[in-house]
């Protein structure tokens, strides 16, 4: 009986080598990290140009993508593990039935509205009747612009009391320019450069508006959590160093951001020439950078989530409590200076 049952034994041995070969093999797969190519992403770029997630042991794959919607499409088609991206499109897709959730956040700030120096608005009452150019609708941005800055600061309907053009932001200061539109709700770095040339106005800074209201997050499907859950922790430790580092040392990462994201100098009215690193510098006045998920930003999240039900974006009400798990990042963390 002891024979016959040898046969049986060994394969189930094999099965189960092959089994924890197989996972093995899986845990040492670069981690494939999505991250909308935004300079408030900038600790992605800084977690591995300073080998941070290196010296975690982790190997990673990062692909930038255009804007948050391209890239939640590519996390659920399976082709990426975790990623860098506004919070309204997660629970945006978590709506539609991809379970993922918010771990931490990347920066704080980044959005203004801005106009011609010399044109006719100069308050956000004045884009009554106006064009004002900005991104796709129902994007994220597109949620923060209509539900509050025309709908709470501006008391406009965005349906109805003005034109709200869409385009590439890399557009906005052209069109600006050509009187294409009359104001641009854009973000860094591009706020900046429009700033810093001379020919624009800032109407609107969101973050004195808001301050320190959180944008981009670190996300992951609830797959990745289960199946790879210690190598999630790993990145964001690496995240939290990266963060650590464009606080301490300004002038590195500056220059570190500038080549990434290829800034050009700016050249003034006067015929200045502006060098790209301080567009970084002036970037910083509205956008920083933090990874601690505080309750004031939770309130915030779940403000774009009503915002987002009110403006017929999601389909019903959801709660920032389903959305948000900072477990991974408090062991991320424990122990180490926040």
């Amino acid at each position: 009986m002891t024979v016959a049952r040898r046969p049986l034994l060994t394969l189930l041995l094999a099965a189960a080598s092959l089994c924890l070969t197989s996972t093995a093999r899986a845990d040492t797969r670069p981690l494939r990290v999505g991250w909308v190519f935004a300079m408030a992403n900038a600790p992605a770029v800084i977690a591995e140009q300073k080998r941070f997630f290196a010296e975690e042991g982790l190997s990673v794959e990062l692909k930038s993508f255009g804007d948050g919607p391209v890239l939640q499409q590519a996390l659920a088609a399976g082709e990426l593990d975790l990623a860098y991206v506004g919070a309204p499109p997660v629970y945006q897709w978590f709506s539609r039935g991809l379970d993922a959730r918010i771990l931490a956040k990347v920066n704080y700030g980044q959005a203004a509205v801005i106009s011609t120096a010399a044109g006719p608005v100069k308050t956000l009452a004045d884009l009554r009747g106006r064009r004002l150019a900005s991104v796709a609708k129902g994007s994220g941005m597109d949620v923060l612009l209509r539900g509050f800055v025309l709908k709470e600061q501006a008391a406009l309907d965005p349906e109805k009391d003005l034109g709200i053009l869409p385009m590439p932001p890399a557009n906005m200061n052209a069109a600006l320019d050509r009187n294409v539109a009359d104001a641009a709700f854009l973000w860094e770095p591009f706020v900046s450069q429009a700033l810093l040339r001379g020919n624009s106005r800032l109407v609107l800074d969101l973050n004195q508006a808001l301050p320190e209201y959180p944008w981009y997050v670190v996300m992951a499907p609830v797959a990745t959590l289960k199946e790879r859950g210690s190598d999630v922790v790993k990145l964001l430790r690496a995240h939290h160093k990266a963060i650590n580092f464009l606080k301490q040392q300004p002038a590195e990462s500056n220059q570190i951001i500038a080549q990434a994201f290829k800034l050009e100098a700016v050249q003034t009215a006067d015929g200045k020439t502006i060098a790209p690193t301080a567009i970084v510098q002036e970037a910083r006045k509205r956008l920083g950078w933090a990874d601690a998920l505080e309750a004031q930003d939770l309130r915030f999240i779940q403000r774009l989530m009503d915002y987002s039900l009110s403006l017929g974006f999601i389909a019903q009400p959801l709660k920032v409590e389903k959305v948000v798990d900072t477990g991974y990042w408090l062991k991320a963390t424990a122990g180490v200076p926040k």
